[in-house]
């Protein structure tokens, strides 16, 4: 029987849960309390931080999309983060590049890549996608339209980072090394009290890549895919293995088959590891999910991946249930 049809034969479709059958091996070690509006959700402990952000709008009736925005410019700007915004590790060059998107409720999205020089790339992806025809600017083109739109050049090289990456260029190791518990990137999820939802993704992406690397933070539908009818999804972790299975997309359409957003971020994880089973060992990719309904899951290859929680009853940061 699938899981999906095993999901509805026991009562779970659309985000709610009845205890019927043996339900136990299904059952979500985080809480996934449906009807909470508004909820906000993000990737990693510096998420409580910037949910704290994405709360003074959501509290006072705002829109998600303007949430997500102002919370994750929270950790864009913090330079003792070194995965996010200004301090962020640079490439193999020395040279800090970031990745952002963004998406609202009626699947406007807006989305930079290899942008240089500017702290929060996730305000220049907002610009690209209320005032854009476009979906997506990178390199040398973004920069320019950041300009345009008064965006203050600054130098992103923090001195902590530019001493880790000197003290890389000592063996200068190519290879990518993702450490179970990188804390990498943000991603955010929010319903509203109108009952929208949106999310933001935004990164400095892997330490010391090649110069043009781009991971799936800046991808609609690899790092972030929201649709208004069912959920939104966000990912964190190695993104070329992202990448190759649209996991954020994958998810939400999951959803929409009557998986819960913990079962699908699961199935999202199951898959990397049966299709790529000589990498999941050494690679970490989390993913998280928000239902319409304002449930949420989240599920990790390994250990170590968390995610902050905030809505009128819930402040917290709560452990992911892994594979490893």
């Amino acid at each position: 029987m699938s899981n999906r049809r095993k999901f509805i034969k026991s009562g779970i479709l659309g985000g709610l849960a009845v205890t019927t059958g043996s339900l136990s091996t299904l059952a979500c070690a985080t809480p996934a309390k449906a009807g909470q509006k508004p909820i906000v959700i993000s990737t990693w402990n510096h998420g409580m931080q910037a949910n704290v952000g994405a709360w003074e709008v959501l509290s006072k009736g705002g829109k998600s999309v303007d949430a997500v925005e102002q919370g994750v410019r929270i950790t864009e700007a913090d330079p003792n983060n070194a995965t996010v915004g200004i301090g962020g590790f640079p490439d193999r060059d020395g040279i800090v590049t970031l990745d952002a998107c963004i998406m609202d409720h009626n699947e406007n999205c807006g989305s930079v890549a290899f942008l240089q020089d500017f702290m929060h790339p996730i305000s220049v992806a907002r610009k690209v996608m209320d005032d854009t025809p476009h979906v997506m600017l990178v390199g040398e083109g973004a920069k320019r339209f950041a300009l345009e739109k008064g965006f203050k050049e600054e130098n992103l090289l923090t001195p902590n980072a530019e001493k880790a990456w000197k003290n890389w260029l000592k063996n200068q190791d190519y290879k990518p090394k993702i450490n179970v518990e990188n804390h990498d990137t943000i991603g955010m999820l929010a319903l509203d009290a109108d009952g929208d939802l949106s999310g933001a993704c935004t990164t400095s992406g892997a330490a010391w890549k090649m110069h043009g690397r781009v991971g799936d933070s800046p991808i609609i539908g690899a790092g972030l895919y929201v649709d208004n009818e069912i959920g939104a999804a966000t990912a964190t972790g190695l993104g070329e293995f992202v990448i190759k299975i649209c996991g954020s997309h994958m998810i939400v359409e999951l959803m929409r088959q009557g998986y819960p957003p913990q079962e699908a971020c699961k199935e999202a994880v199951d898959r990397i590891i049966r299709k790529y089973p000589n990498n999941y060992k050494d690679l970490q990719v989390g993913f998280l999910a928000l239902s319409k309904t304002g449930e949420y899951g989240a599920y990790g290859i390994h250990k170590g991946f968390n995610f902050a929680v905030k809505s009128n009853t819930q402040d917290e940061l709560i452990d992911s249930q892994s594979a490893i």
